[in-house]
């Protein structure tokens, strides 16, 4: 992109931004440290989101020496609000413990009071310190003129035509810092955050949509597209009912359309059952058992009766 077309889209935004937004100023009595850990709750999240969790973490817990120490998916439970609790936790938790072991203490105020380039270079080194958290602490903590660029803001610039793709890979915006002034570097970048943080909560956001089409009317085609509805077929059965239709309907009785007057009984008698040999062989024995049954019954009454004395 040709550097004035990107210093103009710069001025435009901010010249749109301050129509629908109003900036939020950090407050005062934060330190360094406070500048760093809230920045790590601001990142992708919106200003009240972000000061509703950190004044939750301190509250919750006793000092940052507890944060620190404490589990990340026990702390990500504590900031629940924001886009991505547990990427926000894990920053906070291991800013902390970087910061520990290189100082064994807390206090970074001495940041302040050296050269700004050799405190930023200091900071970098903090383990997962961001290039948005490193940019406010710079330009909130430290009076620097860093502009802060966090997902949500490039997301928002690819939009507007000021970033690339090659833009996004190196983590910055060529001539940002030109286009805008350190007078109003402090304004324009809590401006792009709010929006940056609209858009990434509601990207189809009527609201959003307008601010952004005001700022760039031709970037009506970058804008995100909602996922096409697909169309409900007809519910078709399963390959495993096709194989189980048959055997039902062999075994259900047919019926016959209803027809007007009395219902005939048609249903077909069943077939005479025919009498096999083994059926009419057993038939026998059964029968000549019972015969014999009866005989020796006979004959037991017989004995009796002779076996009795005479009257």
């Amino acid at each position: 992109m040709a550097t004035t077309n990107r210093a103009s889209l710069l001025t435009k935004t901010h010249k749109v931004l301050k129509k629908h937004y109003t900036p939020v100023a950090a407050p005062l009595d934060r330190n360094v440290l406070d500048h760093i850990l809230f920045a790590c709750c601001l990142e992708n999240a919106s200003y009240e989101k972000a000061e509703d969790v950190f004044a939750r973490v301190q509250e919750m817990y006793f000092d940052w020496n507890e944060v620190r120490v404490t589990t990340v998916t026990e702390l990500a439970e504590s900031m629940g609000g924001l886009p991505d609790p547990v990427r926000a936790a894990s920053g906070l938790k291991h800013v902390l413990q970087s910061i520990f072991e290189t100082y064994y203490t807390f206090d970074l105020e001495h940041l302040k009071k050296q050269n700004q380039g050799v405190s930023v270079k200091e900071m970098a080194k903090y383990r997962s310190i961001t290039p948005f958290v490193l940019s406010y602490t710079t330009q909130q903590a430290l009076g620097g003129h860093s502009i802060p660029i966090d997902a949500s803001a490039f997301d928002t610039f690819e939009v507007l035509g000021i970033a690339s793709a090659s833009d996004r890979q190196e983590l910055r915006i060529p001539g940002l810092e030109r286009a805008i002034p350190k007078t109003k570097g402090v304004e324009f970048g809590s401006l792009l955050h709010q929006l940056a943080a609209d858009f990434h909560a509601s990207p189809h956001s009527t609201r959003v949509k307008d601010i952004l089409l005001e700022i760039a009317p031709g970037a009506k085609e970058r804008l995100p597209k909602r996922a096409a509805k697909r169309k409900e077929h007809p519910a078709r059965a399963p390959s495993s009912d096709k194989a189980k239709k048959p055997a039902a309907a062999a075994t259900a009785p047919k019926t016959s359309p209803a027809k007007k007057g009395p219902v005939k009984n048609t249903a077909a008698k069943a077939p005479p059952k025919k009498k096999t040999a083994s059926s009419s062989a057993v038939k026998k024995s059964k029968t000549t058992a019972v015969k014999k049954t009866k005989k020796v019954k006979k004959k037991s009454a017989t004995k009796r009766i002779s076996k009795s004395k005479p009257r």
